[in-house]
């Protein structure tokens, strides 16, 4: 059986949290700062459905799509982008999306560039283009954005939209996997494996393969289980091959359940 590598996502994020949302992210004047923070404060309660009696998408674009247009918001523009990708409170439209995703990109908002990577990757909303793709991946990665991190590693092991470059793929699943992507652990050990883009280093393989595998990662807890049944820089224990493979079945891959039941068949000869 070969060794599994994560694959390159297509997946947009759509990143609530503080850092995206930071409502002082923007040149606001001092005087329409107050109304400009109340407004995108309450809009996000709409979203969320937090501090009011009902969650209310339009109420929430409404208020976005003001301070938007009117003052620039930064996260009012990214919030924009995700409600037109998703269709919440408007009709979806995915080029009116990487508009608006473009829009915060450009003032450097770090999920909007990575969104509008994917958007270019897939082409939604805009003609596909992996060299534009790769150019807002590798703005949003050097923000430290892990995924996108991770992204721009797939794209340098890959040849898409960059010059196909082992070593500096090696470098961004570095910066993602010291971060916990699990991943990016997990291509990270391959390369380790195979010697691809750095050194080659069972030792070090098995370590990130374990970092991610301890995470869930079906695809890090097959490859640990295949260097335990070979006894690459860990002792052979075909004990503990199965009980990885177990894992990666429970977590719906059948490549594991396929490995548990070839070990099954091994103890019964």
């Amino acid at each position: 059986m070969k060794k599994l590598s994560a694959v390159f996502l297509t997946a947009l994020l759509f990143a609530f949290s503080p850092a995206a949302l930071r409502a002082e992210d923007s040149e606001v004047s001092e005087d329409s700062y107050d109304e400009v923070l109340e407004d995108f404060q309450r809009g996000l309660e709409h979203y969320l459905g937090k501090g009011i009696a009902v969650q209310d998408y339009a109420k929430a674009f409404a208020l976005w799509e003001r301070i938007a247009v009117v003052y620039e918001h930064v996260p009012a523009q990214y919030c924009l982008g995700v409600m037109y990708f998703k269709g919440q409170g408007v009709r979806q439209d995915y080029a009116k999306a990487a508009y608006w995703y473009a829009k915060a990109a450009r003032q450097g908002h770090v999920s909007a560039q990575y969104n509008l990577g994917i958007m270019y990757c897939n082409g939604w909303g805009v003609r596909q283009d992996y060299g534009k793709a790769a150019e807002w991946m590798a703005k949003a990665a050097e923000q430290e954005d892990a995924d996108a991190q991770f992204q721009l590693g797939c794209m340098y092991e890959e040849g898409k939209g960059l010059r196909q470059d082992d070593s500096n793929a090696a470098v961004w699943y570095m910066k993602a996997a010291e971060q916990g992507h699990a991943a990016a652990q997990c291509n990270l050990g391959n390369m380790y494996s195979d010697g691809q883009g750095v050194r080659k280093d069972d030792a070090k393989a098995v370590y990130w393969y374990r970092k991610a595998a301890e995470q869930g990662d079906p695809a890090s807890q097959i490859n640990l289980g295949l260097m335990y049944e070979s006894g690459r820089s860990v002792p052979q224990s075909l004990s503990a091959a199965k009980e990885w493979y177990s894992k990666a079945c429970d977590n719906g891959l059948q490549e594991g359940c396929d490995a548990c039941r070839k070990l099954d068949e091994c103890d019964a000869e």
